[in-house]
């Protein structure tokens, strides 16, 4: 049976991204706001959990209290503190700048996985740093000084947007691709060498195209309970349209559900519901089966 959404935030002034569940309630983005939201499950009221964030993507919880947001508008991957404070995080990977992270998961050695990708969007202050060359996923890690680095993780990828590790960390899952991008659109599956590399990618998920145009592919996904593994995507007018797909833990597509509302941007889990952003400004939840 199609899952049945409900709105229970928004409209904000521009689309909701980033969704995660701290345990009792979502945060989520709004990136033409500046602000990081956060809707209450008690109460059921969305309110300001941090302004003046700039441009945040995806985000994602870490150790004791703290989160870390895809900054977008100033290329850098930012730990929010539990205490208020804010930390950079390294943005050099071979003596450049990086490109702009689009969303990020974190493991349980609290490294963090980005996406990395190329836009033409606006930064803070003059674009002086130009792009790398290649859009990665990248992974921000702790050297024996408890400084951070980055090291690149994909050396395939051309547009990587969702990003996350299943259940067990064994496989890296990367949404591949954009509709005003060459290549293709898909869900890949990567595995998790012991040393902390990835092997060659399996495509879990391709989207096609017809007379409209081309279908626009996942681009967020989080954890479903039983180690199953949602993945939001697709547009209004344009192939099957937005919908939640769903893969079992051996990472088969088992179930789609139809998203009635505009184009799906990130998902999170919790308290037996599954939370979706939208380009619409709107948050919606659906009871899980």
């Amino acid at each position: 049976m199609p899952w049945q959404f409900e709105r229970i935030a928004g409209p904000h002034a521009g689309p909701t991204v980033g969704a995660a569940w701290d345990g009792s309630g979502l945060l989520y983005s709004v990136p033409d706001e500046m602000l990081v939201r956060r809707w209450d499950a008690a109460t059921q009221q969305s309110t300001d959990w941090r302004r003046y964030t700039g441009r945040v993507n995806g985000i994602a919880l870490g150790a004791a209290g703290s989160v870390f947001v895809a900054q977008e508008s100033g290329r850098r991957v930012i730990e929010l503190v539990a205490d208020g404070s804010a930390r950079v995080t390294a943005t050099r990977w071979n003596g450049a700048i990086h490109n702009f992270p689009c969303d990020l998961t974190v493991d349980r050695q609290q490294r963090v996985w980005f996406s990395d990708s190329h836009t033409g969007l606006q930064v803070f202050g003059p674009r002086i740093y130009p792009l790398l060359e290649h859009a990665s996923v990248l992974r921000l890690e702790r050297d024996d000084r408890r400084a951070w680095i980055l090291r690149r993780i994909t050396f395939d990828t051309q547009a990587p947007r969702g990003v996350l590790l299943t259940a067990d960390e064994g496989t890296l899952l990367v949404a591949e691709g954009e509709v005003d991008r060459p290549g293709p659109r898909e869900l890949r599956a990567y595995p998790v060498r012991a040393d902390g590399s990835v092997g060659a990618c399996e495509t879990l998920h391709t989207f096609g195209s017809d007379h409209r145009g081309k279908h626009r592919g996942i681009e967020g996904l989080c954890l479903l309970p039983q180690g199953r593994v949602a993945a939001v995507g697709g547009a209004p007018g344009l192939g099957p349209g937005p919908a939640v797909h769903v893969f079992d833990s051996d990472l088969r597509l088992v179930e789609v559900h139809p998203f009635a509302a505009a184009a799906p941007m990130h998902c999170a889990c919790g308290g037996g519901h599954l939370y979706v952003t939208a380009a619409d400004g709107c948050v919606y939840r659906a009871a899980l089966a």
